[in-house]
């Protein structure tokens, strides 16, 4: 699941939880909303033992250039 996706899924949370509350406030707010909770939801992911898709990918590609890397020093 996406780092957006996964915003998407707590603002609609929220949404369902708080009702007709939701719409009364504005768009821009729920955005900030939004831009100030992906932050807070990835430490908590972490904190948890869980990274996102694309730094878990990030790391796989580091590892795996490292694996070359030492599998061609060793035939030097």
């Amino acid at each position: 699941m996406s780092d957006k996706d996964i915003t998407k899924a707590i603002i609609n949370i929220l949404k369902k939880e708080l009702g007709g509350v939701i719409d009364l406030i504005p768009n821009n707010l729920s955005q900030d909303l939004s831009n100030n909770l992906s932050p807070k939801i990835e430490e908590i992911i972490e904190s948890n033992g869980f990274v996102k898709k694309t730094k878990y990918e990030a790391l796989l590609k580091l590892a795996n250039d490292l694996e070359r890397r030492i599998e061609s020093l060793e035939k030097s």
